[in-house]
């Protein structure tokens, strides 16, 4: 009987590293919005909600991985409500979560439309950096 609990031990920890909820390729493109981003822009297309396994056995999986899960899961099921935004209506609570879908215009919130002209030189802020290609010699 005690070699049989290393076992299971390994089984369960091996179990609580997989990932078990794979996007799918439509899914990619579906934006997820931060809880307090503005949607004024978006029309509401619906409400998600999805669930995982939190538990397996007396194992909690790791909490990154299940909202990593919710997330993929609610991205998958917008793209049935024709939707390219998720917003999350709450945090995560025993493998379980809602999400709002939007459908947006052509710029999602958050993002700006894109330059068609470079930007004008302007000094570096202390967070950016420029980058030079290396020439050999």
């Amino acid at each position: 009987m005690k070699s049989f609990f290393p076992v299971v031990a390994a089984a369960m920890l091996t179990l609580g590293a997989c990932t078990w909820v794979k996007m799918e390729p439509d899914g990619a493109r579906i934006r997820v919005l931060a809880a307090d981003a503005d949607t004024a822009g978006c029309v509401a297309r619906g409400e998600i909600g999805v669930s995982v396994k939190d538990k397996v056995g007396l194992y909690r999986r790791n909490e990154i991985k299940v909202r990593d899960e919710l997330e993929t899961m609610a991205r998958n099921e917008a793209v049935g409500l024709s939707a390219n935004a998720i917003k999350p209506l709450d945090e995560p609570s025993f493998g379980e979560q809602r999400f709002s879908a939007y459908r947006c215009g052509n710029a999602l919130p958050g993002t700006s439309a894109p330059r068609t002209t470079p930007p004008a030189s302007q000094p570096l802020k202390l967070e950016e950096a420029e980058t030079y290609p290396v020439r050999e010699e």
